[in-house]
């Protein structure tokens, strides 16, 4: 038979009341993005509007891709970069991560063959891909980065943005490293957990096209910076829908199922 005495049911109840305030104490978690409270918050008016359907302009054969004509790859890429090669030269497909589903990611995400959507909102602007539905998000609440120790990586990253007169720019990190290329189907660049993605956007041509300044490092990958300008283009009769990547589908195509697939 257990004895309870006052004592020690006031000491489990004292230390019940400290926990409570300790965590009364703890400071509110930030409103979400889209919380009413978030989007009342008085803001500057932002130079343009995003929100529409928008599609890489795709203008040449190497409009596509983000790595520069000449670079110098660290060490460990160069071992993916030689490989790939080899394995073009020999009409194999080397590590086709996209086509076994895995997502496209920052930065190839933007210049693929679909189109893509953007809603703008006073503290965030969400991208819909049409390819595999793939989405971004681009925080534009004043928030910082999160804390390295605790954020969870993606392919996309996390993008924060903010206003610098009529250009948003755009901070992106936070990758996982692993599945993730600067290109495909020819280099073969690895992109790493280091990658850093700056983006300068503005708005021309009467609202009719994006123009977007890209400077990227990744110290693991290459040495000192990349950086390229693409263009997008306002689609007005062009709606965006469910686009699966899914093994039955990819079964059919021989980059992901044949024997000239390096994995």
């Amino acid at each position: 038979m257990t004895v309870f005495s006052w004592s020690s049911v006031v000491a489990v109840l004292a230390l019940m009341a400290g926990t409570a305030t300790a965590q009364s104490a703890q400071p509110p978690l930030p409103p979400g993005a889209l919380s009413p409270e978030n989007l009342a918050k008085p803001r500057p008016k932002p130079a343009f509007d995003l929100t529409g359907t928008w599609q890489h302009e795709l203008k040449g054969p190497q409009s596509w891709k983000f790595v520069p004509p000449t670079f110098e790859l660290t060490a460990e890429a160069q071992v993916q970069y030689d490989a790939g090669r080899k394995a073009a030269a020999e009409n194999k497909v080397y590590r086709d991560d996209i086509g076994q589903c895995w997502p496209a990611g920052m930065p190839l995400i933007m210049t693929r063959v679909h189109p893509f959507l953007l809603m703008q909102y006073p503290t965030a602007i969400f991208m819909v891909q049409n390819f595999m539905n793939s989405l971004r998000i681009i925080y534009t609440d004043g928030r910082p980065h999160s804390d390295p120790d605790v954020v969870v990586p993606s392919w996309n990253g996390e993008s924060i943005g903010h206003w610098e007169g009529d250009t948003l720019v755009v901070d992106t990190k936070y990758f996982p490293g692993h599945h993730h290329w600067l290109d495909q189907g020819g280099a073969s660049i690895p992109a790493s957990d280091q990658l850093h993605i700056v983006e300068r956007i503005r708005m021309i041509e009467n609202g009719e096209t994006l123009e977007i300044a890209y400077t990227m490092t990744d110290p693991k990958t290459f040495k000192g910076d990349w950086k390229t300008t693409k263009r997008f283009n306002r689609q007005h009769d062009v709606d965006i829908y469910e686009v699966e990547c899914t093994p039955d589908l990819n079964e059919n195509l021989p980059a992901t199922s044949s024997e000239s697939l390096i994995r």
